[in-house]
């Protein structure tokens, strides 16, 4: 069944990386706050589903909820700010050569092309930051 036409067209923002690391050296850097702090931004997050916690910064805060926690394997939360409802889903899956990451952001309206363009460009930023405290251990 298609959506009718005026309905809003909800678009995500997809980053994948190839790691030269294993999935619990990566998942110590998406889960603990001292390490999310170098990579991303300030946070009280803890990977306990149903948790609220925020992301700071100077220019304001995103409030976000856990909603899923598998460890080493996959980590979702809601990510709320601006206008923008979404969630942010890391997915982790082990490969020869260390583990392939892949980020995925959903949930950009259309009238928030803005924000889906600037978030495409952070999210890449990112996880070339993670990938360099993942390597320092």
């Amino acid at each position: 069944m298609r959506a009718p036409a005026d309905a809003p067209e909800i678009r995500s923002v997809v980053v994948e990386r190839e790691m030269p690391f294993p999935p619990a050296r990566i998942w110590r850097a998406l889960t603990q706050p001292h390490l999310i702090a170098e990579w991303l931004l300030q946070s009280d997050f803890a990977p306990v589903v149903g948790r609220d916690f925020k992301f700071t910064q100077e220019w304001g805060v995103i409030d976000c909820r856990v909603t899923e926690v598998e460890p080493e394997r996959s980590l979702a939360y809601t990510w709320a700010a601006f206008g923008l409802e979404s969630t942010v889903t890391w997915t982790l899956t082990p490969t020869g050569q260390g583990t392939l990451l892949r980020m995925e952001q959903v949930g950009f309206r259309r009238d928030q092309e803005e924000a889906f363009r600037g978030a495409r460009a952070a999210w890449t930023g990112y996880l070339g930051q993670l990938e360099g405290v993942v390597a320092r251990g």
